[in-house]
């Protein structure tokens, strides 16, 4: 049986902060491991005091915890490989940009409405991560099914759902995923990503 691994800091080039060196996104997932009203609470509040362009914060959130109705809502419309593990998370939650204004005023800073939502889950993720948890941005998912699920506006675009749970054994898995649950991590080297530094 896989060990479970739960620290799988990443091998950096330069220090980092250690909740960020050891964030990574499980597929195992606990099934019966529960997160509490507190702790969901404590994520959505990441999520809200992210950096927003002009402070017009273009992001929506719709959060189930497994066993609610909303929780099957989301779930219903994972696609792919994410609709065998993701069921076993804890928390499911909708990341929503919200990609125009709600009153027809000024449309400019929506421009970064994506950037925006995509800041407030990486928050989000790494408030999980200093709870114990762990989360798993997904973008397998069916976003008009999403938008007509929740009875969502035409500039309410659903982006990534994001699984949140504890972390569990490889075993848990299919066979053929075990093995990439527990591989080294990498990235591309940083010089291959700056184009320019001085």
């Amino acid at each position: 049986m896989p060990a479970l691994t739960t620290d799988r800091r990443a091998v950096t080039e330069a220090p980092i902060e250690e909740i960020l060196s050891m964030r990574w996104s499980p597929r195992s997932f606990d099934p019966a491991a529960e997160v509490t009203d507190e702790q969901v609470s404590s994520m959505l509040e990441a999520a809200r005091w992210a950096a927003s362009a002009s402070n017009v914060q273009p992001r929506r959130f719709v959060a189930g915890r497994r066993g609610t109705p909303t929780f099957e809502r989301i779930e219903r419309h994972l696609m792919g490989f994410n609709r065998v593990w993701a069921p076993n998370a804890s928390l499911l939650v909708l990341a929503i940009a919200v990609t125009g204004p709600e009153d027809g005023g000024p449309a400019g800073a929506y421009r970064w409405a994506e950037y925006d939502t995509g800041q407030s889950m990486a928050n989000l993720a790494s408030q999980a991560h200093a709870l114990g948890l762990h989360a798993h941005p997904m973008g397998g998912i069916e976003v008009d099914d999403l938008r007509r699920e929740f009875d969502l506006p035409s500039h309410h675009v659903p982006i990534t759902v994001t699984a949140v749970g504890t972390v569990a054994s490889a075993d848990l898995l299919p066979e053929r995923y075990r093995e990439r649950e527990t591989a080294q991590r990498t990235r591309l080297p940083l010089s291959d990503l700056v184009l320019a530094r001085d």
